[in-house]
């Protein structure tokens, strides 16, 4: 095979610093200027991973830009919007938080969901990173935990209690925006129960700036996005509320696990930076909390993760990157960890004999599900390359999370930092100049 046509790593490396740069609006860094020109919550937690290694202290000021809208509840909102900037909808008058809930931040404004919880990870790589610094770096690494520890155990707590009422060890979703994989076909059947009623007129942003048709969900589809919107406007974001009104509820496995890896995370810092037992020891049960909530959802003989639908009380099986849950927390037993990991390297998924890069795909090539450039439905996202591959290392699999390293550099090294690649042809798709996407390039070349 002729080699790609790539930039050498110093050369992709100081492209990905100066895109980063170029979306920085001072304290917070828009997920891409044009689709996305706010802050996203897990983009803000990938983004402070790559800003990590060119600057501790624009790191640390990226979090606090994101935890200075978290609410009095606890939630991380998914979005914060960026003061002065239109272009996106559905924006802050759609959303109305800070007019509906009194847990909405005061003088910032921000959707009234929320995201997967990443952001332990990005604040134990700040604190590596601030380790091989001088002793200012490190002082300003740690004025941020002290300053923002409460808030960080605050947000878990809001997950594991708010979000897992009856402690099976799911995060529930409201949105399928929720899970970050808006329209992956995992919520196909959950959405095809949402009834929209009279969704106020609107008109979308995302369709005029991707103007491919087949990269981007349907007006039915959004239809039932907004429709959810005003079902959590009409119970005013209240927590226990949710739980009763929305037509849209589903326990999301891969959030779970994601969570489960988070708490353990932030209890591993608590005990290095001495913080109080009490946290350590929550963080801890509620990792183990969810690690068994993930394992419980997995498949008895593929060890595949399936999510699960409150409304319908029903599994739900799809051929998606979610089915490698149980990959990132642990505590499969060896023989259908075994079979998830064969089932990842084969030909349904990394191993599929077309595929430009060996990397994974967010839908299987072979499900009927399956679209090579729409969204979540089938592009490789190198967000969640770079995922798997720290969670491969941190779980002693370190041939396993290098290959991942080397082939998401392969698909990046056309220097586009492309939101997410055509699986087949490498082709860069959705929106260029992606925030998180030069993130992960930024923290693998690091």
């Amino acid at each position: 095979m002729p080699p790609d046509p790539t930039f050498a790593s110093t050369q992709l490396a100081a492209r990905a610093a100066y895109l980063l740069r170029g979306n920085d609006l001072g304290t917070m860094t828009t997920a891409a200027p044009l689709l996305y020109p706010h802050m996203w919550s897990w983009d803000a937690a990938f983004v402070s991973i790559g800003l990590a290694p060119l600057s501790v202290e624009r790191a640390v000021v990226e979090l606090d830009t994101l935890l200075s809208a978290q609410w009095r509840n606890g939630m991380i909102p998914h979005i914060v919007f960026a003061n002065g900037v239109d272009g996106y909808f559905p924006g802050p008058a759609r959303w109305a938080c800070s007019a509906l809930t009194p847990n909405a931040p005061a003088g910032r404004h921000t959707s009234g969901i929320t995201q997967p919880p990443v952001h332990a990870i990005a604040v134990q790589r700040i604190l590596d990173n601030a380790r091989t610094r001088g002793r200012s770096t490190r002082a300003v690494a740690e004025a941020f935990l002290d300053r923002r520890w409460p808030d960080l155990v605050r947000w878990h707590r809001w997950l594991a209690e708010a979000r897992d009422p009856h402690s099976r060890g799911r995060v529930t979703l409201y949105h399928g925006w929720e899970s970050g994989m808006d329209n992956s076909p995992r919520w196909d059947g959950a959405y095809a129960n949402v009834i929209p009623g009279e969704v106020p007129p609107y008109q979308r942003e995302d369709n005029k700036i991707n103007t491919d048709a087949s990269q981007r969900p349907s007006d039915l589809e959004y239809d039932r996005y907004l429709w959810l919107v005003e079902e959590m406007k009409s119970a005013r974001y209240d927590d226990e509320l949710l739980q009763k009104v929305m037509s849209f509820a589903v326990e999301d496995v891969f959030v779970s696990a994601i969570l489960s890896v988070a708490c353990t995370v932030l209890a591993e810092i608590g005990e290095d930076y001495k913080r109080p037992l009490a946290d350590v020891r929550d963080l801890y049960a509620w990792a183990d909390r969810f690690r068994g909530g993930v394992v419980e959802a997995a498949d008895e003989r593929t060890g595949a993760a399936r999510d699960y639908d409150t409304r319908t009380e029903s599994w739900i099986s799809t051929e998606t990157v979610a089915q490698f849950a149980p990959l990132l927390c642990g505590g499969l037993p060896h023989e259908r960890e075994r079979a998830v990991l064969r089932l990842l390297e084969g030909p349904r998924f990394c191993g599929h004999p077309d595929l430009k890069y060996s990397v994974i795909p967010s839908t299987s090539p072979v499900s009927r599900d399956f679209r090579a450039r729409e969204y979540w439905r089938g592009p490789v996202w190198p967000v969640m390359t770079w995922l798997f591959s720290w969670c491969f290392a941190r779980r002693g699999w370190a041939e396993r999370s290098a290959m991942l390293r080397r082939e998401g550099l392969r698909q990046a090294s056309d220097g586009t930092f492309a939101e997410y690649y055509e699986p087949f042809t490498g082709e860069p798709l959705g929106s260029m100049q992606q925030s998180w996407t030069a993130a992960a390039v930024l923290d693998w070349l690091g």
